[in-house]
């Protein structure tokens, strides 16, 4: 059974930080690309950032370019989204995916595997 469990979120002021973690089991973690998507009620789901399976490449929405860090660490099976001088707007349900596509993939509709989300609040 394909599990992939999110965690980290809460709320902060803007300026602040946060880290959010995904535990990935029942899959060959280092085969896939992982990706963090964000959705705001009546909005559709949002690419943030994917990172290959290697952890060589990443990729960002324009937006949080130089404010947020994918990475993973493949002997945890756990993908991360360091979140720094987060902003009001930042505020969403953030959810990870697993992609085991030849490429990175930057539409939710190319991931495999879901989180169930977590909150993240930036107050202004």
């Amino acid at each position: 059974q394909v599990q992939l469990v999110e965690s980290g979120g809460g709320t902060v002021q803007a300026g602040g930080s946060l880290r959010l973690s995904c535990a990935v089991s029942g899959v060959a973690f280092n085969w896939y690309v992982m990706g963090w998507f964000r959705q705001t009620p009546g909005k559709e789901r949002e690419f943030v950032a994917a990172i290959s399976e290697t952890g060589t490449s990443t990729y960002y929405l324009d937006s949080v370019k130089g404010r947020f860090t994918i990475s993973r660490d493949n002997a945890k099976n756990t993908v991360y989204l360091r979140m720094t001088s987060l902003k009001p707007e930042d505020t969403a349900i953030y959810y990870c995916a697993a992609n085991k596509g030849a490429a990175v993939a930057m539409t939710a509709s190319d991931y495999d595997y879901w989180g169930q989300g977590t909150q993240v609040t930036v107050s202004s």
